[in-house]
């Protein structure tokens, strides 16, 4: 496989796994579009043009040295300069990261408004949705601002060594699987949400690490109720206000990859149970279900930097 086709496919596979439907993303893409027509020349000279294509901002390509024929990837979930080192070393193809470097980082609020469709799907007036996730996009994006986006990237086209990274398509995967298992099981009790993610092997492995997953909000014997996979895809954790708003439409227990201490406190002033299953395992996750088709492509995976390789799908 070329790089460019290793992309694609990861993201067709985040498309796949994504709440929306292929024509809502549709509709947002030719949105894009049109907001970029209208811009003045100027502007449209910063503009990122991946998001005319590309539905996950927090996504791409960060270095293609043109090579032909990629055989085999070191991937990780936070790979640094040591770990573009260690590439060089190892001889490998391409680097994928799983989570946001250079523009990609820069990028990782603009696709928190995916939270915005997610939410209105489970019943959350869009309005409310909306006012909320734009004060926490606002917030997220001063708070990437002064972060160094480009050193790993920097690093790698010195190296010259093909990076790339996959999130939200990565995220999506892991959101999905879980809710399609839980409404396999549909399980009673909270106890009952946690017996279920203990079967699956990344959560067993990051267990066994001292990760396993958590209950922060609420007590094993607690009624589940209506169960959401809400604190996973889409950029980063969403507004800490919306919680109340969750409660109010009936939502019982959420499923979170990781939470906040400031979150924590407002999921239990409204009575959600909140079940964390784990960042990185979750992430693994995720990832995992990409790897197997690009495996089955005949892409060599070696997993590095937290990522807790599981094959599912492989012969």
């Amino acid at each position: 496989m070329k790089i460019q086709e290793i992309f694609d496919e990861a993201v067709k596979i985040g498309i796949k796994n994504d709440f929306r439907s292929e024509k809502e993303i549709g509709v947002y893409l030719k949105r894009q579009k049109e907001l970029y027509e209208k811009m003045p020349k100027e502007e449209k000279d910063y503009f990122d043009k991946e998001k005319l294509t590309n539905p996950y901002s927090d996504t791409r390509i960060h270095n293609d040295n043109g090579v032909k024929k990629i055989k085999k990837a070191l991937v990780g979930i936070d790979i640094s300069m040591g770990g573009l080192l260690l590439a060089k070393e190892l001889g490998v193809d391409l680097v994928i990261n799983h989570h946001p470097i250079g523009l990609a980082l820069t990028g990782l609020d603009d696709v928190m408004n995916y939270q915005i469709d997610f939410l209105e799907k489970f019943g959350i007036p869009v309005n409310i949705a909306e006012k909320l996730l734009h004060k926490r996009i606002s917030e997220v994006a001063r708070g990437i601002n002064p972060a160094n986006h480009y050193v790993t990237v920097d690093a790698a086209r010195l190296l010259k060594i093909n990076l790339m990274n996959i999130h939200t398509p990565g995220d999506n995967c892991g959101a999905m699987y879980l809710t399609k298992l839980i409404e396999k099981n549909n399980p009673r009790y909270v106890s009952d949400i946690l017996e279920i993610f203990m079967k699956i092997p990344e959560y067993q492995e990051a267990k066994r690490q001292g990760a396993g997953p958590m209950l922060f909000s609420g007590t094993p014997n607690n009624r589940a109720g209506k169960i959401v996979v809400s604190e996973f895809t889409g950029g980063t954790e969403g507004s800490k206000e919306i919680y109340q708003v969750m409660a109010n439409v009936g939502i019982g227990t959420i499923i979170a990859m990781h939470l906040s201490e400031d979150h924590k406190k407002e999921a239990e002033k409204a009575n959600i149970n909140v079940v964390v299953a784990g960042h990185i395992s979750s992430d693994s996750l995720g990832m995992n279900i990409i790897l197997d088709e690009l495996e089955k492509k005949g892409l060599e995976i070696i997993p590095y930097s937290g990522l807790i390789r599981i094959k599912r799908n492989i012969k």
